[in-house]
């Protein structure tokens, strides 16, 4: 009995080993990329909008694959699915740099689809095998994405200082290779079983119909709206203020690895609640001081950027925290999730192009994070309406 203790010990031990390093490759290949993004764009000679681009397209990849994601697991299995994932990861980093216009696009493409079907599977692998432990490894694994995003962040403007950019944006391929060495004992051990929660056929919810659903779906599509446009276009902003690259990578990675403290502290804070719109606000006025710092007063942006990181952070764990508190059941969670998660990366997959855009017709950032600050009220006005203690009716 006690062997057999031991046994399922260091099976659990190492599973959560696992999951840790996936989540090292759910930010860190797509959001390094931003401090390198106008050494690429004077590279391949893009425009603007051509290079807010790249960072729209992994967005509209979590949009478009986040709802099929169920059938994917529901026909590999899903830990087979999740070393699918890796693979997708690490073959997208590699051909991203590579160096040519298309290889950069079609890469970046292939991260998101590798993120995407790892941002649906690692919550459920976490129900189905730690049920008691779900908010520790949540927090867990949300610490250790921003913790590799923000390493990243600092480490690829120095590598691309001395090797160029291509060799910095392959570099971060070890990330989904030793998640992947690391994850086939799970391939190997996988099993069949029954998953029903995920796969089960969803009966026709009418969810677009829901005020309810739509605010769950907008506090989720603005906040990460606003944190895709931070994470794309900070460090050129910083660059317009006088910042070297490096401090603007700096800068970059410390909003990324302020993102990661929330989901440390939001969890009990939120069981201590009747409700959570206060939260909602308080994280939206937060944000709304760092983005609009960032437009007034760039050279502290050491502070602003640590308050967007964190305000960001907190709203995007509060927006998946929206979705199992405002569901009545398992079925209507997924449902309420695939709205959300689809309606929200669409949304958010615009605004590094539009911010692009406008960067082109204005010549310059402050517009586009006053604009972020105004994005910021709706998030607040939004989070009023999620943040109420109801449920979804059982027929909306």
């Amino acid at each position: 009995m006690r062997a057999k203790k031991l046994s399922e010990a260091r099976n659990d031990a190492a599973l959560a080993i696992g999951i840790l390093f996936i989540a090292t490759c759910l930010r860190a290949p797509f959001t390094s990329l931003g401090p390198l993004l106008e050494i690429v764009q004077e590279s391949l000679h893009l425009s603007t909008a051509a290079t807010g681009l790249v960072n729209a397209l992994p967005l509209l990849a979590f949009a478009i694959l986040s709802p099929v994601v169920p059938l994917i697991s529901k026909k590999l299995g899903l830990e087979p699915a999740l070393g699918v994932a890796l693979v997708l990861v690490g073959a997208g980093t590699a051909l991203r740099a590579s160096g040519y216009i298309w290889s950069l696009y079609l890469g970046t493409g292939f991260i998101g689809c590798g993120i995407a079907i790892c941002n649906v599977l690692l919550p459920s692998l976490v129900k189905r095998d730690f049920p008691g432990l779900i908010p520790r490894i949540t927090a867990l694994y949300a610490l250790t994405m921003g913790i590799s995003a923000a390493l990243g962040s600092m480490l690829v403007v120095p590598v691309a200082q001395s090797f160029g950019w291509e060799f910095a944006s392959a570099t971060l391929i070890l990330l989904p290779f030793v998640a992947w060495l690391i994850w086939i004992p799970q391939m190997a051990a996988w099993k069949e079983r029954t998953w029903s929660e995920c796969t089960e056929e969803l009966q026709s919810i009418s969810l677009w119909k829901s005020s309810l659903a739509w605010q769950v779906s907008l506090f989720f599509g603005i906040t990460s709206l606003i944190y895709y446009i931070s994470v794309s276009w900070l460090p050129a902003l910083l660059k317009d203020a006088g910042f070297t690259d490096a401090e603007a990578g700096n800068i970059h990675g410390l909003m990324q690895l302020a993102s990661a403290i929330p989901g440390l502290i939001l969890l009990p804070a939120i069981k201590m609640m009747k409700d959570q719109r206060l939260i909602a606000v308080i994280i939206a006025a937060i944000t709304m001081l760092g983005t609009t710092g960032l437009a007034m007063l760039p050279r502290l942006a050491i502070i602003w950027g640590a308050c967007v990181g964190f305000g960001a952070g907190a709203a995007i764990v509060l927006g998946l925290i929206f979705i199992g508190l405002r569901s009545s059941n398992t079925r209507q969670a997924a449902s309420l999730s695939g709205m959300a998660q689809s309606v929200g990366y669409l949304l958010a997959a615009s605004g590094p192009i539009c911010a692009g855009i406008v960067h082109d017709i204005f010549q310059n950032w402050i517009i586009v994070f006053y604009s972020c600050g105004f994005l910021c009220i709706l998030l607040a006005l939004v989070g009023l309406g999620a943040g109420r203690n109801i449920h979804l009716n059982e027929r909306v």
